[in-house]
């Protein structure tokens, strides 16, 4: 399941995915050690794939907004921060 492959249109034209549907493709599709964290890697992968031009940059920027530990991953309790990010900067809608 990728951003731009969602089927589910909003009014606004947004990809429309659940909070457990996103962490869900994260983990499933690119949690590729298993550990539960999204590394900038593995998070820059899932944006390439997701058609998502500059995705190390902008995962260096989704990163950086949403690790509030700072430890360079996202863990369970960072995903909302996460979804915030992709909210606001690509053409997806989060419903919690």
């Amino acid at each position: 399941m990728a951003f731009k492959d969602r089927d589910v249109p909003s009014d606004d034209g947004k990809r429309v995915m659940t909070l457990q549907q996103f962490k869900q493709w994260l983990k499933t599709s690119f949690d590729t050690n298993r550990d539960g964290q999204i590394s900038k890697a593995e998070l820059s992968k899932a944006l390439r794939q997701s058609g998502v031009l500059f995705s190390s940059w902008k995962s260096n920027k989704a990163l950086k907004f949403a690790d509030t530990d700072h430890d360079g991953f996202i863990e369970e309790n960072e995903f909302n921060n996460l979804s915030q990010f992709v909210e606001k900067n690509f053409n997806v809608k989060i419903i919690k």
